[in-house]
């Protein structure tokens, strides 16, 4: 794993093509990171239409504001995804808060709790597409094809033990999800996405 001190050479590199100007430099990450972005959006916002809007805003942001990416502070990936997910909310709580007020309701309740569900699958879903792919894989044999440990163990030829410590690592993970911090929060590299 790479020190905190020592950002990966290509998040580096990327940022400062970016900052020149490169338009190569957006295909090359727009190519990498547009299906995380997509995703995140669709899972907050649950609107192909409004999706398709947060990935402009942030391709765009990421082409306008090159330095306000700092690799010293986390991988570009994060920096990426913690962009995606507050733009997206900030979508989804403008695009609610019209709604009740069109309709006469002025629940803020309803608008927060809308918005934490939306969040905590957002960041579910960053989880499981980041976590290492033992792990990954374990939990989708469990999950989708309804496998115990043991049918898991053997699909994966890895012994039982082995299994059990794969899905339990990635279900701690995944619990991290729901504990995380509240969305509208500062979105950080750690803490909340």
């Amino acid at each position: 794993m790479a020190k905190k001190d020592a950002p990966p050479r290509w998040d580096r590199k990327m940022q400062q093509r970016l900052a020149r100007g490169e338009a190569a430099a957006l295909g090359e990450l727009y190519d990498r990171f547009a299906s995380l972005v997509h995703g995140q959006a669709h899972r907050v916002l649950g609107d192909e239409h409004a999706t398709d809007g947060i990935i402009h805003e942030v391709f765009a942001h990421l082409w306008e504001h090159p330095e306000a990416y700092d690799p010293e502070q986390g991988p570009l990936r994060s920096w990426v995804a913690a962009l995606t997910h507050r733009l997206a909310v900030q979508r989804l709580r403008a695009t609610e808060a019209a709604a009740l007020a069109e309709s006469g309701h002025d629940s803020s309740e309803d608008l927060e709790r809308k918005v934490r569900h939306a969040y905590v699958a957002a960041r579910a879903d960053y989880i499981v597409q980041s976590m290492p792919a033992p792990l990954r894989a374990a939990l989708e044999r469990a999950y989708f094809q309804r496998r115990d440990y043991r049918q898991t163990a053997t699909d994966l030829g890895v012994t039982e033990d082995e299994a059990r410590r794969r899905l339990r690592l990635g279900l701690q993970l995944l619990s991290t999800a729901h504990d995380a911090g509240m969305p509208g929060a500062p979105p950080g590299y750690g803490g909340a996405v």
